[in-house]
């Protein structure tokens, strides 16, 4: 590359929300950017605008309140100066307290501003490998090219990437009513038989006990119960594209369930191995936990990958005795989302640990939302211009929601998934703080603050 600055350039593939922000955020910085999209010459099987940045499923950036992890996201990006959550704002549509878009308008807005941008330049092509000695950003979405996805295998050792999202839901472990819940898997329970009860629950209290799963105990009465809410409950239709794929990688619970009603006992809640230490007798079954990030505040329920529709997954599951008052962090999904196991892959700054001139951004990376793949795109583009330039990376606070996001993408994590905002992934207030609104507020403020103090270091 050329050293005169105005000669420089960024590569950015793909005109979505995140290589849209990325692009803006270079060119802020007096860095030309060369960004590749398909369209309208190849369309992806959900798109159909010719415009930038198109949302092809909902029109709600979520929450606006800070007490909600969504909604202290976007309060971080207007902070940091996110051209899409600007834009966003400008085209909003009445949506009570959440952030809700005209979407046309919204993409409309987007293409005119990078389409008038001298230091962008649009190119009109479908991009299938990368040169490795400029400096691009990959920002291709859940739905990448098969040809450009076959690239990207070899580039990451053909085993890092992933073609669907097949995910249970995930929920926040203090959210879990441990007067039900008990800690152990089928093989320490053999250690049980040579404890009292009372032995047993001392040890499981025991803040030094650490154990992975989370065990809910079911009789029959309550397991027919939910067994019949589950198989009648409403699903989301899936694209055609994505049917084979998915139903030949894995089942829903679902539609495991329909096949008998004891399916299941002889499944993910099979019984074999637990006692309840509250009856010293098996149960009839029992739904597993377990730990989803290393700080032991996120648990994913075992075996749940589900299509059920988002509420109906909150109203079906909270009837696992354990789980009446359960946050979820993440619901279950069940599409084709192409993703990176990024721990594996990226380094902090978003760059391929095996090369570092290549950046990602976007569901590519395992972040999940609209939202979140703004901000994936901010932080790869403002630290791709940090490479040009040959300046330190920025690195958010972990206090701050983005900071948070782009940590949990960098930790290692053998049960890697995509993530969205959410409080369960921020570091627990020094104090303890019961109620869950006054708790979500304390951490909002502590993160802006965060985000304050690192701007103005």
């Amino acid at each position: 590359m050329n050293n005169k600055q105005s000669d420089l350039y960024i590569n950015v593939i793909g005109g979505g929300l995140a290589g849209c922000e990325a692009a803006y955020q270079i060119s802020k910085r007096g860095i030309k950017v060369r960004l590749f999209e398909m369209k309208p010459l190849k369309y992806s099987p959900a798109h159909s605008s010719n415009n930038l940045a198109e949302i092809v499923c909902s029109n709600s950036f979520k929450s606006n309140l800070l007490t909600n992890a969504c909604g202290l996201l976007k309060e971080e990006l207007r902070k940091m100066d996110s051209l899409l959550i600007k834009i966003a704002d400008e085209t909003s549509v009445p949506a009570g307290q959440a952030l809700a878009v005209d979407r046309d308008l919204f993409s409309k807005k987007v293409t005119e501003y990078i389409e008038n941008n001298s230091n962008i330049e649009i190119i009109k092509k479908e991009v299938t490998s990368i040169n490795k000695d400029e400096i691009s950003i990959v920002a291709t979405g859940p739905l990448t090219s098969d040809e450009l996805s076959m690239y990207i295998c070899r580039l990451i050792d053909n085993k890092q990437l992933y073609f669907y999202d097949a995910a249970a839901p995930i929920i926040e472990k203090d959210s879990v009513d441990m007067n039900i819940g008990f800690f152990g898997d089928r093989y320490n329970q053999e250690k049980k038989k040579e404890e009292s009860i009372e032995e047993w629950q001392t040890r499981i209290n025991n803040d030094n006990f650490n154990d992975s799963y989370i065990n809910l105990p079911l009789n029959q009465e309550e397991y027919e119960t939910f067994w019949k809410e589950l198989i009648n409950a409403e699903v989301t239709v899936l694209h055609d594209f994505e049917k084979k794929e998915i139903f030949e990688g894995c089942m829903p619970i679902e539609v495991m369930a329909k096949r008998g009603i004891d399916t299941l006992r002889y499944g993910p809640l099979k019984p074999v191995g637990f006692d309840d230490p509250r009856t010293a007798k098996r149960p009839y079954a029992v739904v597993q936990l377990r730990q989803d990030n290393s700080a032991g505040t996120l648990y994913n329920i075992v075996g749940f990958q589900t299509n059920l529709k988002f509420g109906e997954q909150k109203r079906v599951f909270s009837m696992i005795p354990g789980l009446k008052n359960a946050e979820f962090t993440k619901f279950g999904v069940m599409h084709r989302n192409t993703f990176l196991n990024s721990p594996e892959v990226l380094n902090k700054d978003l760059s391929m640990k095996n090369n570092s001139n290549i950046f990602f951004a976007g569901q590519i990376t395992g972040v999940e939302g609209y939202v979140e793949s703004i901000a994936s795109g901010l932080i790869a583009g403002i630290n791709s211009t940090k490479k040009v330039k040959r300046e330190n990376i920025i690195d958010l606070p972990v206090e701050t929601m983005i900071g948070s996001l782009m940590n949990y993408i960098n930790v290692p994590n053998k049960n890697f998934q995509p993530m969205n905002a959410n409080f369960g992934i921020l570091p627990k207030l020094a104090e303890k703080v019961i109620d869950k609104r006054l708790r979500y507020e304390k951490l909002a403020q502590r993160s802006l603050t965060s985000l304050e103090k690192w701007k103005n270091k």
